[in-house]
Parts: C-alpha cells; sequence; structure tokens
C-alpha cells in the first residue's frame, strides 16, 4: 500500500470517527483541567504514610491516567488551596499544577510551563494527612495543549511539538494561540485548558473548537 492511499484511509477513519461524535474534521474535543497534584512515590510515603498505595477514583480520559480519592492542601506564602485532588499513577517528580488565578491565592506567580517541565520553577508546601513536604521547585500553570494519537496527528496534518491555534464559536467566542501539541501512541485525542481559559469563552460540556495549522511563535 503506497503511503498516499495509506494517508486517505486514516483521514477517512478519523473523520468517521469525528462524525460520530458530533464533530467535524478539524474540530478537537476540550476538556478543562482543574488546579491538580502528581506526587513521587517518595512524597507519596512522606504525605500519606510508608508504602501508602493511592486509591483510583475515576479514571480520565487518557489512557493510564486516574484521579485519586486522595487530596493534599497546597499552601503558599499568602493562602492555601484545600482539598487539591492527586492524579495518578505516582510520577518521578512531585508537580503542582494550578491556574493563574490560583496562584494570587497561594501568593506565587506560577510559570507557564509544558508538564514536566519544572526547573527553575518556585515550590510549595504540600499537606497530607501523615505529614508536610516543602517543594522547592514543581509549581506551574500548565501550557494550554492538544493530546494526539500519530493517527490524529496524520489526519489533522501536524507533528509532535508543533504549535497552533483553535478557535472556539458561542457568545464569548475566543480563540487560543500558542496551542502546542503532544503526540504518543498513549494518547487520545483532546484538548486541555485550565478554568481561567475555560471561563474566558465560556466553555461548556462536550464543546469542541477548530483547530488552524498555522504555527504562531
Amino acid at each position: 500500500m503506497d503511503q498516499q492511499t495509506l494517508k486517505k484511509i486514516i483521514e477517512d477513519t478519523i473523520a468517521e470517527t469525528l462524525s460520530s461524535q458530533g464533530q467535524t474534521k478539524d474540530e478537537i474535543p476540550i476538556a478543562v483541567s482543574n488546579r491538580h497534584v502528581h506526587l513521587s512515590e517518595e512524597a507519596l510515603e512522606r504525605l500519606f504514610g510508608k508504602n501508602y498505595q493511592l486509591r483510583k477514583l475515576k479514571d480520565l480520559s487518557q489512557p493510564g491516567q486516574y484521579a485519586c480519592e486522595e487530596t493534599v492542601t497546597v499552601i503558599g506564602p499568602k493562602g492555601r488551596i484545600t482539598k487539591v485532588r492527586i492524579l495518578g499513577p505516582a510520577r518521578g517528580e512531585s508537580q503542582v499544577e494550578v491556574s493563574l488565578t490560583d496562584g494570587r491565592t497561594l501568593g506565587i506567580d506560577p510559570p507557564i510551563r509544558n508538564s514536566g517541565d519544572i526547573e527553575g520553577t518556585p515550590g510549595v508546601t504540600l499537606l497530607g494527612p501523615r505529614g508536610r513536604l516543602q517543594m522547592d521547585k514543581g509549581l506551574i500553570c500548565a501550557r494550554r495543549h492538544i493530546h494526539m494519537h500519530p493517527s490524529d496527528a496524520e489526519a489533522f496534518q501536524v507533528n509532535d511539538r508543533d504549535v497552533v491555534s483553535v478557535k472556539v464559536d458561542g457568545e464569548r467566542g475566543i480563540t487560543y494561540d500558542n496551542t502546542l501539541i503532544r503526540v504518543s501512541p498513549k494518547y487520545r485525542l483532546e484538548m486541555h485548558i485550565d478554568f481561567d481559559e475555560a471561563n474566558a469563552g465560556a466553555i461548556g460540556k462536550n464543546q469542541t473548537g477548530k483547530l488552524f495549522r498555522t504555527e504562531l511563535s
């Protein structure tokens, strides 16, 4: 099978899938991500006790990721936020993802970073039922991004780490520029934004946006 034929089959398959979900080609499903915490194994034991195992509350849209029953309190120099959900599974390094508004509550300006890019970021204090952890780094406001399976990237004609725009129609229509594409066989097609970004565009349930491939700086 030649490459052109294979590309056409992939594009048709994606278009059929989107149509069955009430979407059209170039539309991206949008999910709103609330503040949350990723913990390392060491941090988990510090906050919850030795050999503690996270308890799954529900699966998330991205395969293998889940919300946990456990929550922690995030403490900054000017305030705290209680009942911040932990997401599993445990990671190599701990990371706290908040909105810019949350940062003002804590008294910290969280830098806008890609998930996992925590070098040089501010730290916070985490309070759990069995202990307290002072993080020296790891507080970020996650950069808006789109998860894509390689077949999605092929259909949308984009590559991993491309930067695109996503336009959302409606009463508070908005265009999200500088949106990062993240491609992996482990991903399912979905755009992630935080509550500040969602409120700006009045983003509701089952919201979609139209992807523009023009790369922005």
